[in-house]
């Protein structure tokens, strides 16, 4: 009867957090990014205490973003109408989730930062000296490679909707691509990007598509840029 209790109970915890993937666009988010460095650190030498931290860091956001799931709900039951206490609750543990975002982003980049900069370097010296045609055809190959995985996902048009946003993945495609081969740095990444996010929140703006694809067609955009210049730079 005990054990049946225990895994009673393991089974609840088990739901609560597939019931906050399920749900929260927020928990898609941080389980995308958690996936992404947990599978980094099998291309970079941590040592235990960093990879110590990086666990303990990227369980903070994940148990924040579920707290913050548990306390709107518990407040949409207890007050279905609006009330500014019930305001501030949710505002507040909101809050306590970007600021284990935020910390998550300084832990990043103190552990990554150095061992990226080599090969970011590096490849930057490698695209500046590509051919402009190439620039041309990764562009194009963006375009098919964005078209080819809305028809996979079977949502909206071509041109219209779906997942993920193909605006948003190439203007980001562009934007990486200004960045690698300017000379001017500084100047130039700050405008390209910040028109690439004009163009992603236009489209949640104008309601063709939600934050999550914006966000993952931008991620794409740019990493398919990078990896196909690493290819054929």
């Amino acid at each position: 009867m005990k054990v049946r209790k225990l895994l009673d109970s393991f089974n609840y915890a088990i739901d609560g957090i597939i019931h906050a993937v399920r749900t929260q666009r927020n928990m898609r988010i941080h389980m995308i990014a958690a996936l992404l460095i947990l599978t980094a650190c099998f291309f970079y030498d941590l040592n235990k205490l960093e990879l110590l931290l990086l666990t303990i860091t990227i369980t903070m956001v994940i148990i924040a973003e579920m707290f913050n799931t548990a306390i709107e709900c518990t407040i949409d039951v207890v007050a279905n109408y609006y009330h500014p206490l019930a305001k501030i609750a949710k505002n507040t543990a909101a809050g306590a989730v970007l600021i284990a975002a935020i910390n998550a982003i300084v832990v990043g980049y103190i552990l990554f930062w150095d061992r990226l900069n080599t090969i970011t370097l590096g490849l930057i010296r490698k695209i500046k000296h590509s051919d402009p045609y190439m620039i041309f055809l990764i562009l194009i190959i963006v375009c098919i490679a964005t078209l080819v995985v809305k028809a996979i996902f079977g949502e909206g048009t071509p041109l219209k909707g779906g997942m993920p946003s193909g605006h948003s993945a190439i203007a980001f495609c562009l934007a990486t691509t200004i960045a690698l081969v300017s000379d001017e740095q500084s100047l130039a990444v700050l405008l390209s990007y910040l028109l690439a996010f004009i163009v992603a929140q236009s489209r949640v703006d104008s309601n063709v598509h939600s934050i999550f694809e914006v966000i993952v067609g931008a991620i794409f955009g740019t990493l398919l840029t990078i990896i196909l210049f690493n290819i054929f730079g």
